[in-house]
């Protein structure tokens, strides 16, 4: 199976490593200091961090989780940009968007 991977620009490679590793629990499995990228992964989504200029307009990763409305209730207490949790109709998911430092968007997701 292979993992999908969404990669984002971030201004700050070492904040946003920081914010995905201790605040949404991704695994780093790679990191190049010099040429200032990172790879990460939580579940079968795998995120890449290259240093730059973000982008308006990109991919959006796609994060299964156990309890989206836990994870939204935790994430606002530690300050985190995150949206309203969204129930698709018949209560077939929740979702929710989350953001980084730098604006990336990452959807959480909880099937029922």
């Amino acid at each position: 199976m292979t993992v999908p991977t969404v990669w984002y620009h971030v201004r700050d490679l070492d904040r946003a490593r920081s914010f995905y590793k201790d605040t949404l629990g991704f695994d780093e499995t790679a990191v190049d200091f010099e040429e200032r990228w990172s790879h990460l992964v939580r579940g079968e989504m795998a995120i890449g961090l290259a240093e730059g200029e973000p982008q308006e307009e990109g991919g959006v990763a796609h994060v299964d989780v156990e309890d989206v409305k836990a994870e939204a209730e935790l994430l606002r207490a530690a300050g985190v940009k995150v949206g309203v949790v969204v129930e698709i109709p018949h209560g077939e998911m929740r979702l929710l968007d989350v953001y980084d430092p730098d604006g990336n968007r990452i959807q959480l997701a909880q099937e029922l």
